[in-house]
């Protein structure tokens, strides 16, 4: 009898966590792992960074890459403005292959 009260119990304890559980399912599947997959392909675009290839930083500045510094981890980018000296996480976006695609 005492075995079968405990039973119920635990299957209640287990019960009253599950819209926990599915909450965390719900915020792990919408949000933190299209979070990790963005991170991962925006870590591999900067690793991919070439010479001559144009890019937009994260402020904004579109420019071309003249110069690629692998020990410390920056490029020169060249502005209308002039050359200026970024760190790769500063690079947001490529704009080569954007400006020959075809236009619909």
């Amino acid at each position: 009898m005492y075995l079968s009260i405990l039973l119920q119990e635990g299957a209640g304890g287990l019960i009253s966590y599950l819209p926990f559980l599915a909450m965390f399912l719900v915020i792990y599947l919408f949000m933190i792992r299209p979070q990790m997959k963005r991170q991962k392909n925006e870590k591999a675009f900067q690793s991919e960074i070439a010479r001559g290839t144009r890019v937009i930083t994260s402020s904004g500045i579109h420019g071309k890459i003249v110069e690629l510094n692998e020990k410390d981890n920056t490029v020169v980018v060249e502005t209308g403005a002039g050359k200026i000296k970024f760190e790769r996480s500063a690079i947001s976006m490529e704009m080569t292959n954007k400006l020959n695609a075809p236009k619909k």
